[in-house]
């Protein structure tokens, strides 16, 4: 869960998530579902891991949602590598309060 206030914080990154969801043509289910998990597990202060966290947060939130995307498509729609999002995504599921599939 997430204070109201880091919505207000956050609000660069969240306008950086959503160019990255237009690029991916997410829905909106997707786009709010990423919000919520960007929101919910990035407490770190280090500007340097919220592009990973971004990333992993909108292919999990697709994920979520049934608006799947690849991880590659993701990667590149963020500006970050394939491994990023594939060694973050379960992670940021887990810190939300999520079990991540075992696939």
């Amino acid at each position: 869960m997430y204070r109201a206030g880091d919505e207000f914080d956050q609000r660069e990154w969240l306008e950086e998530l959503d160019a990255v969801a237009d690029e991916l043509d997410l829905d909106a289910e997707a786009r709010s579902t990423a919000k919520d998990l960007f929101l919910s597990t990035a407490e770190s202060p280090e500007e340097r891991s919220k592009p990973p966290a971004l990333a992993a947060s909108v292919y999990a939130g697709a994920l979520i949602a049934g608006d799947q995307r690849s991880q590659t498509a993701v990667a590149d729609a963020a500006g970050v590598s394939r491994l990023v999002v594939q060694e973050r995504w379960k992670q940021i599921l887990e810190r939300a309060g999520f079990d991540a599939p075992t696939w």
